[in-house]
């Protein structure tokens, strides 16, 4: 796509009212980013896309604001106003008097390499730390009004079958003559406007192309549909339980910047409410797919833990994986639209059209249970299994905080009568069992992160395993006690984890511990301390993913 002449002019330092020694272009599929200076400068393309409608002056105008209102929620200090720009196509200003010519949303500039999309490494360091802003962003958030349409089946499934239509639109048609939309949006533009996108003829090659992800396409759609129907009670309950929200709406890696050691959100949905408006888990499962994408399942799946150990929302994955096909499908209709306009390829859309088909697999659930006294390395050694295999961790010290409404990092020493106490460990293993049989009956595997020392407390978790007719792997860990008593008194100097056991509770539990039954023994894998080195390793060895 050539670039307008108010673009291109927009180049030179002198339209700025501010010291810019050079202007540099950021071009995505809806719209123009100048970074001059200190600042940088958005613009919308006057484009009618269906799902956006940017066609008009004023149009834009009012998007811009509403980029300004909801983007200072997570990055107050980035977003800074909404400017005119003034004078004429050949010689544009940023400011200035006279008729506008456009709308720009100015900003404070980042380096464009700051965005983790461009990241040659993303850290686990870096996951956590999104993984704690949106949860804290998410739990911030008030749940949309039970008389609005936002949430209800039909509103979730809407978007997901417009992603279908609009995408078939986009591609020529496999026996030629086809025109792709963005050919029609561009026509409906009116003359007048300033900024005005051509046509883009599409080839023979591109027909070609489009016969296979037209198969793809209706393949994913008749699983979209009766996913959707399936769930549609599940939905329903999403939304009376609160968890509708005006999210981000485009939480992917290309919208998250890494600035003074902190993510910096940003590039919110602005254009359509009931793209916003959407499921928390909606939300998740853009960044979550985005990581499988860039073939990182481990952090995928750190991400998805460490958001659930904030918000307790794992009732919410019985539709997790509908949306994180949904959210590839998004990725596919962007995709479609740049090819179209660049007259590339489809090689991307493929790919994300591929990913989509393996996210809506069903999964091969199974059942971990850990085994040992507090320090002996069962945390650590979950959170290794979580990320390698794709798994859902529960967590007793945190389910258990949970229960008498404390967050992980809380002192419990302001519950009365305590949280250690045997109703409340019955209580928490309950929970543990209860929330176990809801993520298996979804098709996900399920480390439960506890001690387990006593056969009562295992056996209803092995009982679940035989009913739903699922494996089921006791990993058991052992630990000299002066290692034992090390870390244990570390782990409280550093006061960063949910467990507050300390060493008269380590002293209890090495009493308590009860031996395995013949029948548990054959689940039981063995992880001894002085062998910690080879513990990853050996995990990877236990069971084929």
């Amino acid at each position: 796509m050539d670039t307008p002449a108010l673009i291109a002019n927009l180049l030179q330092p002198d339209a700025y009212p501010h010291p810019v020694d050079g202007v540099r272009l950021i071009e995505t599929h809806i719209s123009w980013v100048l970074i001059a200076g200190d600042f940088a400068y958005k613009l919308k393309k006057p484009l009618d896309l269906g799902f956006l409608d940017f066609s008009t002056l004023e149009k834009r105008r009012h998007f811009c604001e509403e980029e300004i209102r909801l983007n200072r929620r997570l990055a107050p200090t980035l977003y800074l106003a909404v400017v005119a720009v003034t004078g004429s196509p050949a010689a544009p200003r940023i400011g200035g008097d006279g008729p506008v010519l456009e709308w720009a949303v100015r900003m404070r500039a980042f380096p464009p390499e700051a965005t983790l999309d461009r990241a040659s490494q993303l850290t686990a360091a870096q996951i956590d730390a999104i993984a704690d802003a949106v949860a804290r962003f998410h739990q911030s958030l008030p749940s949309a009004a039970a008389d609005t349409a936002y949430g209800e089946p039909e509103a979730v499934l809407q978007p997901a079958r417009e992603n279908f239509r609009q995408i078939r639109e986009l591609l020529p048609s496999p026996a030629g003559g086809g025109e792709g939309a963005e050919g029609r949006h561009a026509a409906e533009v009116s003359e007048a406007n300033t900024l005005t996108p051509t046509r883009y003829p599409r080839g023979h090659e591109s027909r070609q192309e489009s016969a296979h992800c037209l198969d793809l396409l209706d393949t994913l759609e008749s699983w979209s549909e009766a996913e959707g129907k399936r769930l549609a009670a599940r939905f329903a309950q999403r939304k009376q339980s609160g968890c509708i929200r005006e999210c981000h709406g485009d939480l992917h890696l290309g919208n998250i910047a890494w600035v003074d050691d902190a993510p910096l959100i940003f590039d919110c949905i602005e254009f359509n409410p009931g793209l916003r408006w959407i499921d928390v888990l909606s939300e998740l499962a853009f960044l979550f797919m985005d990581l499988r994408q860039r073939e990182r399942p481990d952090l995928a799946w750190r991400l998805l833990n460490r958001y659930l150990e904030h918000t307790g929302d794992y009732a919410g994955l019985a539709v997790f994986r509908f949306y994180l096909v949904y959210r590839a499908l998004v990725r596919a209709k962007v995709s479609a639209i740049r090819a179209l306009q660049a007259q590339a390829g489809t090689d991307e859309l493929e790919r994300y059209l591929a990913l989509a088909g393996c996210l809506s697999r069903p999964g091969r659930p199974r059942l971990w249970l850990t085994h040992g006294v507090t320090g002996s390395g069962k945390t650590w050694l979950a959170q290794q299994l979580l990320e390698q295999r794709g798994a859902v961790r529960l967590r007793s010290d945190v389910e258990r905080k949970r229960l008498f409404g404390l967050a992980a990092l809380e002192d419990s020493r302001r519950i009365p009568g305590g949280i250690y106490t045997e109703p409340a460990g019955s209580r928490t293993y309950q929970r543990l069992h209860e929330l176990a049989r809801q993520l298996l009956l979804a098709g996900f595997e399920v480390i439960v992160d506890a001690t387990f020392l006593k056969q009562a407390q295992r056996a209803p978790f092995l009982q679940l395993a035989e009913q739903l007719q699922l494996p089921v792997h006791i990993l058991a860990l052992q630990a000299d006690p002066a290692l034992l008593r090390q870390r244990v008194a570390a782990r409280l100097a550093r006061a960063d984890d949910a467990s507050e056991a300390d060493l008269t509770v380590l002293a209890a539990q090495l009493r308590q511990i009860e031996p395995f039954t013949d029948a548990e023994s054959r689940q039981v894998r063995l992880f001894r301390a002085e062998d910690s080195a080879d513990w990853a390793q050996r995990l990877r060895e236990l069971v084929p993913p």
